[in-house]
């Protein structure tokens, strides 16, 4: 039997068996407005998230994403270009669920800026919508993914020196 090592919901490790991985495709959004970046908080780990989530059958990877944009913020947007496509082995804890997920990464611009409220946000994984500014992220504030997001913010020509500066601090 083939183990694979995933990472759980809190960062720890935990080997399953190969065939008991589930595939999964999403699609993630970073939204970005005069220095703010659009983020989910996680109602597991309270650490950030990006908008989006998985591909539902039959649906394309672009309707996917405005839908998700669309339930956890209430926003709609308009996708600029894709950044970045990765694939990584997760535990989802509450389930008890091995998923194989294949990751794609847009900026996106915003079409309209007015937040859904907190307890109208449909989805079980993710709350309260914020604009966060871009300076303050660290990797360590993102849920998964955060060294990427931060790559990918970098690569957009964002300072990350606030964040590095509150990452030495600590």
């Amino acid at each position: 039997m083939s183990l694979v090592e995933c990472t759980t919901l809190y960062g720890l490790k935990k080997s399953v068996p190969a065939d008991q991985l589930m595939l999964r495709a999403s699609a993630y959004a970073l939204i970005i407005h005069e220095g703010n970046m659009l983020l989910l908080r996680g109602r597991f780990t309270g650490k950030y998230a990006l908008p989006g989530g998985g591909i539902e059958l039959g649906e394309h990877i672009e309707d996917a994403l405005q839908r998700e944009v669309r339930e956890e913020a209430g926003l709609e947007v308009r996708i600029e270009r894709f950044l970045a496509f990765t694939d990584n082995f997760f535990y989802y804890d509450p389930l008890d669920l091995a998923i194989h997920g294949f990751l794609s990464f847009y900026i996106c611009t915003p079409l309209s800026f007015d937040l859904v409220a907190d307890a109208d946000v449909d989805d079980s994984d993710v709350e309260k919508p914020r604009w966060i500014p871009i300076d303050s992220l660290s990797a360590a504030d993102f849920q998964s993914q955060g060294d990427l997001t931060i790559g990918l913010l970098q690569q957009l020509g964002f300072n990350m020196h606030g964040a590095e500066q509150r990452m030495i601090a600590r």
